[in-house]
């Protein structure tokens, strides 16, 4: 475990721990509840992954804080078993907060199959204040001053050893976090939306946990594949099908070989009868395996070609548009007197659901968060 102090601003310089082993992860916790008298309420924590850079999206970093120490856990030096007093320590605090939560809910419930028990977003709060420009850099400007470099945002955190500068961008961004935090939940209070807020933070980690990952077989029906016949869908299937191959060989990210739309475009073309050529960017042993992707596209029997059906699989809403525009000026009104964005209240999905003539009204009334419900129909 090696140790760094790398700010010279006295609000927010404190030690930073690099943690790479199991045995450093345990002492490093122990230490923490052994000078705080157990643990702390709060901590703050933040996720790096490598979605920009490999086939499988990895998570790669973890950073921790809480008030007097941080650090930076590497996931891919500790296994499962190894994380259990990071996981411990987290369920036990009263609140986790993080910024942007649902990106890191997602890959702790990936990871680990786990997501803590309380989590709190400073996004969130910074919506529910009526803030517009709430990512972390500008909100951290807006409050302390405090201007972030963005140089490491892009980078492949799977890389070992990490940059100086990698680090310090991993320490930031969990390194203001509770400062942050405590400012919004006086804003919040004094404004009597603390409760909104913390409903809202339960209502998303819900979702995070509920949330149904796209299936296996479905994977291929990228964005747009509603407007292809089942032909169509038949070589967007076996072109994304290609790409996938592709890109576990290459273990490299599907948009850094050839992007959704553009097979979409190839699918299109090739539904209609056109002579399609490979990308002139690909590798001559790539483009001969794509030309035969499709050679063998176009020998599969109309019988096995895919069904086409409703995106959400379930049944079309039935709007009253009169309805809708009655409950898009509430929810408009109401966002007015409360200054917030109107789709913190109800997005248009939501909206569509709550004029829908072919919903239960048991499903109606899940739709909305007790505050956001309140507020619609004051």
């Amino acid at each position: 475990m090696t140790l760094t102090e790398t700010t010279n601003d006295p609000r927010f310089s404190q030690p930073e721990h690099y943690i790479e082993t199991p045995g450093e992860l345990a002492a490093y916790f122990d230490e923490l509840i052994a000078a705080n008298n157990g643990v702390p309420k709060w901590c703050t924590v933040d996720t790096e992954a490598d979605s920009m850079h490999s086939y499988e999206t990895k998570l790669c970093l973890i950073q921790f804080a809480v008030e007097g120490s941080m650090a930076i856990i590497d996931p891919l030096a500790i296994d499962q078993d190894g994380m259990k007093p990071f996981i411990d320590f987290l369920d036990a605090s009263d609140v986790v907060w993080m910024h942007g939560a649902d990106y890191d809910m997602s890959m702790f419930r990936r990871t680990y199959g786990w997501i803590p028990k309380t989590v709190w977003d400073t996004q969130t709060a910074a919506r529910l204040l009526g803030i517009e420009t709430f990512g972390l850099a500008s909100l951290l400007e807006q409050n302390f001053g405090i201007k972030l470099s963005k140089q490491s945002q892009k980078a492949d955190w799977s890389r070992r050893p990490l940059t100086e500068k990698m680090q310090a961008y991993a320490y930031n961004d969990v390194r203001y976090l509770i400062q942050l935090a405590e400012g919004f939940v006086e804003q919040l209070k004094e404004k009597r939306k603390f409760d909104w807020f913390v409903e809202s933070c339960e209502g998303a980690r819900t979702v995070s946990l509920e949330r149904e990952e796209k299936s296996g077989e479905d994977q291929w029906r990228v964005n747009g594949w509603g407007k292809l016949d089942p032909h169509g869908l038949s070589f967007l299937k076996a072109l994304w099908g290609w790409r996938d191959d592709e890109c576990r060989r290459l273990d490299r990210p599907a948009f850094k070989l050839i992007g959704n739309q553009e097979i979409l475009n190839l699918a299109e073309a090739l539904q209609l009868g056109e002579r399609v050529e490979p990308p002139h960017y690909l590798r001559p042993q790539i483009a001969r395996r794509l030309v035969k992707a499709i050679a063998e596209a176009r020998e599969v029997p109309e019988s096995d070609y895919p069904k086409k059906f409703r995106r959400t699989g379930g049944m079309r809403l039935q709007i009253d548009e009169d309805l809708l525009k009655v409950l898009k000026k509430q929810r408009n009104d109401a966002a007015g007197r409360v200054g917030i964005d109107p789709t913190l209240i109800a997005p248009r999905v939501v909206l569509e659901k709550l004029a829908a003539t072919n919903i239960d009204e048991a499903d109606r009334q899940n739709l909305l968060l007790k505050w956001q419900r309140d507020l619609m129909e004051s």
